[in-house]
C-alpha cells in the first residue's frame, strides 16, 4: 500500500495559531539526533550544540538596514548529532514512520515543515566505522525528495543543517517577529528536555549579531529547582513537574500537557485552585507557577501534529477510558499539596481584602458570604469594580439556589425523617432571610452614598459650590414627574420620608403642565407635590382636609442678595407661597377629578438655601422662628391667603438630619462614620 505526499500534506493540519511548529518540531529532531548520538559515542549529551539561526529578507523600506531587521523568510538549524545516517534516512523516507516510536514520535513532523515552508534543504555530514559521509537532498510539496540522497565519502566533520525557506505569508503573518518571542516561545515548548534529568544540548539563537542561550534563558526563568511527582489514574501512570518561574518572566500560572516531550496543550489554572492567581511567593521571592504532565498514555492519545488530544473531556460511559477532567482533578489535587504554605498564604490576603472591600464599601454582601462557594478566593489585586462583580455572581448563584430549593421545600422527600426535614427547612429560611437582609443592606447603602455625594458637593475648599441643578438632580431628576421611569432614583427622603407618599410630583415642570391643577402659569417650581388622604385622621372626623400641597424650592448653596417682601425673584419664601397658590386653583386628583374646598388644600412650603445674613432677613421678615440648632427657620403662615407650613433648611442641616434619621441603619451595617 502506498502513500501520496501530497495526500498526505492535504491532511495534515498546522494551525495559523501553531505558526512556528514547523521550527520546534526541526528542534525537537536535532535534540533526538543528538540523544542518538551521545548513546553510541558515549558522548555527554551536554557537549552537543545545537544552532538556530534566524533567515531574514533584506529590508528595502528601511532607512537604517543595519538597525532595522526585514520579515522572516525562514530558519536554519545546525546540529553535531547522528545525522542522515542509514537508518535515519530510510526513516525520513517512510510517512508515519516507527522508527522513533519510543521516543512518542508519530513521523509527521517533517510534514509540518512543507505546510509552513515552500522548500526544505539538508545536508548532513554524519559518521559511520568506514568514516564521514555526507548526504543532501532537497524536500518539497510538489516533488518530495528532489535529490538521491546518496552518501559520499567527506573528510567535513559531523554536522546536519537543515534550512526551512520561503514561509507562507498566512503563517508569517502570525508567526513570532523577534528572537526574544522566539526563542521564549522554543524554550516553552521544549521544556521539558531542559526539566528533565537526563540534560539538554546547548542550544543558541542567533539572529544576525544577536544571540541568545537557551540555557541561560531557562536559568534566568526559573524560580527554583522542578520537582517531579508520580502519579496513577487507574491503570495509567502520569509524572508532574512542578516548575516555579521567576515573577519577572509575566507567565500565568498554568498546566501544560506534553506528549513526544513537546508542549501540546496549555491550560490557565485561573479559577480552578483556591488561592492561585497572580503572582505567588515563598521563602526564596515571588513566582509564578506551571505544572508540565507527561505520560505513556499522552503520547498514544495525542493527535499526529501534536496540537491537541484524542481525549475526552469527561466520560461518556461505564466502558469510558479516562477523561481531561479526570486527570485535570487529579494533577489539582497534587498541585495544591504540591503548593500549600503558598496558597494559604494566598487564601489569607483574600480573605483580609473581601472583608475590607465588604465592610467599608459593599455590606450587602455580607449577609451572604457564609453561602458562598467554600472554594471562590478572590484575587487580592482585584479591583473594586472586578470584586463587585464576582460578588454579584455570588449573589445571583445563591438566589438561583433559593428558587430551586424553594419549589421543593414544602414536600419532605421520599424517605426523609422528620428531624431532617425540619434542619432543611430551617437552613432555607435562613438563606432566604439573610438574601432579604442583603436587599436591605444594598438600601441603607446607596442612602449613605446619596448622603456623602450631598456632603462631597457642600465642602469644596476652594469656594466653588455645586450649582443648584447638581442639588436639585441629586434629590429628584429634573424635568421629570411621578409618572416617568427616571423618577426613581428620586431622594426625596434626604428631606423628609413623609415626601415619598404622594399622588403626583413634578420636578421642574410648568405650572401649566400638572396634572393636578388648573393654572395656567408657566412658571416652574422646582419640586411640588400633591397628597391624597384616603381615610379620616380620627374615626367619624368629617371635616378632615382631603389633601396637602408640598413646595420645595432649591437655592444654590451661599447664594447671597435675598431681599425679602420684595418680589418672587428676590424671596425664595414668598416664591414658594405663590407657587402654592397658583397649585391651588383648580386642584384636582390626577385624573381629573376635583379636590373639595381647594383653596382650603394644607400647603408645606420648604426652601432649601444656606443661611446666608440676607436669607434670614427674609426669615425675619416672614416672622419665623430659628430652630433648636441655629440651622434653620420654620412657622405658619397663617394668612387666609397661603395658609401653609414653612421650612428654611440649611444644607448642613439637611446633611446633619439625613445622618441622625439613618444613623442606627449605619452603625447596624457597621458603615464608617464620616
Amino acid at each position: 500500500m502506498e502513500s501520496l505526499l501530497q495526500g498526505r500534506l492535504r491532511n495534515t493540519h498546522l494551525p495559523i495559531s501553531k505558526s512556528m511548529m514547523p521550527l520546534y518540531e526541526a528542534v525537537v529532531n536535532s535534540i533526538h539526533a543528538s540523544e542518538e548520538d551521545a548513546e553510541n559515542c558515549d558522548i555527554s549529551l551536554e557537549d552537543h550544540q545545537i544552532t538556530i539561526r534566524v533567515l531574514r529578507t533584506e529590508n528595502l523600506f528601511s532607512k537604517n538596514s543595519k538597525s532595522e531587521k526585514g520579515p522572516i523568510e525562514g530558519f536554519e538549524i545546525r546540529d553535531d548529532g547522528a545525522g542522515f545516517n542509514e537508518d535515519n534516512w530510510q526513516s525520513f523516507n517512510t510517512l508515519d514512520s516507527l522508527h522513533k516510536e519510543k521516543k512518542g514520535c508519530r513521523g509527521v513532523g517533517r510534514l509540518m515543515w512543507l505546510k509552513a515552508f515552500r522548500t526544505v534543504d539538508v545536508d548532513s555530514v554524519f559518521t559511520t566505522k568506514n568514516g564521514n559521509f555526507r548526504r543532501r537532498f532537497s524536500f518539497d510539496p510538489v516533488d518530495g525528495v528532489t535529490q538521491s540522497g546518496t552518501a559520499d565519502s567527506t573528510s567535513s566533520p559531523k554536522e546536519t543543517r537543515v534550512t526551512l525557506s520561503g514561509i507562507q505569508s498566512k503563517y508569517a503573518d502570525n508567526a513570532s517577529k523577534t528572537l526574544q518571542s522566539i526563542a521564549e516561545g522554543l524554550l516553552e515548548h521544549c521544556l521539558w528536555y531542559f526539566i528533565r534529568d537526563e540534560g539538554v544540548p546547548a542550544i543558541n539563537m542567533q539572529d544576525g549579531s544577536e544571540v541568545i542561550s537557551l540555557l541561560e534563558l531557562f536559568d534566568t526563568h526559573m524560580h527554583s529547582s522542578a520537582k517531579h511527582e508520580v502519579i496513577k489514574i487507574g491503570e495509567n501512570t502520569f509524572e508532574i513537574t512542578h516548575v516555579k518561574f521567576r515573577a519577572s518572566m509575566h507567565k500565568l500560572n498554568t498546566l501544560n500537557y506534553c506528549a513526544a516531550g513537546r508542549l501540546v496543550k496549555e491550560e490557565s489554572l485561573q479559577g480552578k485552585i483556591p488561592g492561585l492567581f497572580g503572582i505567588m511567593s515563598d521563602a526564596a521571592g515571588d513566582f509564578t507557577y506551571a505544572a508540565y504532565l507527561t505520560s505513556p498514555y499522552l503520547d498514544e492519545h495525542v493527535y499526529e501534529q501534536r496540537t491537541g488530544f484524542y481525549i475526552d473531556e469527561e466520560n461518556s460511559g461505564i466502558f469510558a477510558d479516562i477523561s481531561l477532567k479526570e486527570i485535570r482533578e487529579r494533577v489539582i489535587d497534587s498541585i495544591k499539596k504540591y503548593l500549600r504554605e503558598s496558597l494559604s498564604e494566598k487564601i489569607k490576603e483574600s480573605e483580609t481584602r473581601l472583608q475590607k472591600y465588604v465592610n467599608e464599601i459593599a455590606p450587602r454582601y455580607r449577609p451572604i458570604l457564609p453561602h458562598i462557594d467554600e472554594n471562590t478566593v478572590i484575587d487580592p489585586s482585584i479591583s473594586d469594580r472586578d470584586l463587585d462583580l464576582a460578588l454579584h455572581r455570588q449573589l445571583y448563584k445563591v438566589e438561583e439556589r433559593m428558587i430551586s430549593e424553594g419549589h421543593e421545600i414544602m414536600t419532605p422527600f421520599k424517605g426523609e425523617t422528620q428531624d431532617a426535614y425540619r434542619e432543611r427547612l430551617k437552613k432555607y429560611l435562613e438563606t432566604v432571610a439573610d438574601l432579604k437582609q442583603s436587599d436591605l443592606a444594598n438600601y441603607v447603602m446607596h442612602r449613605r452614598v446619596i448622603i456623602d455625594l450631598f456632603e462631597s458637593a457642600m465642602s469644596n475648599k476652594s469656594g466653588e459650590f455645586a450649582p443648584e441643578d447638581i442639588i436639585h438632580d441629586l434629590i429628584v431628576p429634573m424635568q421629570k414627574t411621578s409618572d416617568d421611569m427616571e423618577y426613581r432614583r428620586q431622594n426625596l427622603w434626604l428631606l423628609d420620608e413623609r415626601l415619598a407618599f404622594h399622588h403626583y410630583l413634578a420636578s421642574d415642570k410648568t405650572i401649566s403642565s400638572n396634572k393636578t391643577t388648573s393654572d395656567t402659569s408657566t412658571k416652574e417650581p422646582d419640586i411640588s407635590a400633591l397628597r391624597l388622604f384616603d381615610t379620616p385622621f380620627l374615626a367619624g372626623e368629617k371635616n378632615t382636609p382631603s389633601a396637602s400641597i408640598t413646595v420645595i424650592e432649591i437655592k444654590r448653596p451661599m447664594r447671597k442678595g435675598f431681599k425679602g417682601g420684595e418680589g418672587e425673584s428676590k424671596d425664595p419664601i414668598l416664591q414658594g407661597l405663590d407657587y402654592l397658590q397658583r397649585l391651588r386653583s383648580g386642584a384636582s386628583t390626577r385624573d381629573g377629578r376635583p379636590i373639595p374646598d381647594a383653596d382650603r388644600i394644607p400647603g408645606y412650603v420648604y426652601v432649601l438655601a444656606d443661611l446666608t445674613d440676607s436669607m434670614k432677613k427674609c426669615c425675619r421678615l416672614h416672622q419665623l422662628m430659628k430652630t433648636a440648632d441655629g440651622m434653620g427657620y420654620f412657622g405658619y403662615h397663617r394668612d387666609e391667603t397661603y395658609n401653609a407650613y414653612i421650612e428654611v433648611m440649611s444644607y448642613d442641616r439637611l446633611i446633619a438630619a439625613a445622618k441622625e434619621r439613618n444613623r442606627a441603619f449605619f452603625d447596624q451595617l457597621q458603615l464608617p462614620s464620616k
